[in-house]
């Protein structure tokens, strides 16, 4: 276990792979923790890269502040983060707000990423009566209040069908509500459309054809703003391929780093 403390604000981190190798930085989603690259960083080379990853704010091990949060107070910690571990250059990974993250990261530091990837993630999210809806549902009955619709627009109906689900859906409710509900204000209140069409950087898209979150449609008009960006859809997964899918995940951002001569 690694934690940096910003001035009482602790983030949990932590790095795999080869220490003195270049940086990949991945990103969770709302909701879960690092565990969620588990299974494709276990896929990735471990020799020549070095895959860090943290907490988000109000999730796993990091601290929970009180809501509301700003989108910019997300990207802050990135590159808190980022400098702490003195990265530059970096892949950037984020999946969902985890995208987000990259995307704002990328327009306010393009020092600190040279290439991200953008996960089932949008310029724009849902509505901000959507997100309203939620927050107000989480402070009326915890995040247990969501958590069978969260199953739903997370996987597919055949992961739904594993025992695997329980462990995720645990993720979910264990998650702090004020990190839920603060990253959710993040959410809604972040339109990127006009500084993500305005960047300049390799961009790799990855959208699951069952994602009932950010459906593929998004994910696409999203990275499209990006000139040269590629996108890869992954039947039958839902809003985390990564877990559904870590084999055509980890060789999709294997061949992207590798283009990148990273």
């Amino acid at each position: 276990m690694q934690v940096v403390d910003f001035d009482g604000f602790r983030v949990h981190y932590r790095i795999d792979g080869d220490p003195n190798g270049a940086p990949v930085v991945f990103v969770n989603s709302l909701g879960t923790d690092l565990r969620l690259w588990d299974k494709v960083i276990a896929r990735l080379p471990q020799t020549g890269l070095k895959y860090i990853r943290y907490d988000m704010r109000g999730h796993g091990l990091t601290n929970s502040t009180k809501p509301p949060y700003g989108m910019g107070m997300l990207v802050r910690d990135a590159e808190q983060m980022l400098d702490h571990l003195g990265l530059r250059d970096t892949i950037f990974v984020g999946l969902s707000i985890g995208g987000m993250i990259a995307q704002g990261l990328a327009a306010k530091r393009l020092d600190l990423v040279r290439a991200m990837v953008l996960s089932n993630t949008g310029a724009r999210i849902g509505t901000r009566a959507m997100w309203d809806d939620r927050i107000a549902a989480v402070e009326a009955g915890g995040i247990e209040a969501l958590a069978d619709a969260v199953m739903e627009r997370w996987f597919s109906t055949r992961f739904r069908q594993t025992a695997e689900l329980a462990a995720w859906r645990n993720m979910l409710t264990r998650t702090s509500a004020n990190g839920y509900v603060g990253c959710s204000h993040a959410i809604a209140g972040t339109d990127f459309y006009s500084t993500t069409a305005a960047l300049r950087l390799p961009t790799l898209g990855i959208a699951g054809s069952e994602d009932g979150s950010t459906p593929p449609d998004l994910v696409r008009e999203t990275v499209n703003l990006v000139p040269g960006s590629q996108f890869h859809l992954i039947r039958k997964a839902g809003h985390l391929p990564c877990v559904e899918a870590p084999d055509e995940f980890a060789n999709l951002l294997a061949a992207f780093i590798a283009a990148q001569a990273h």
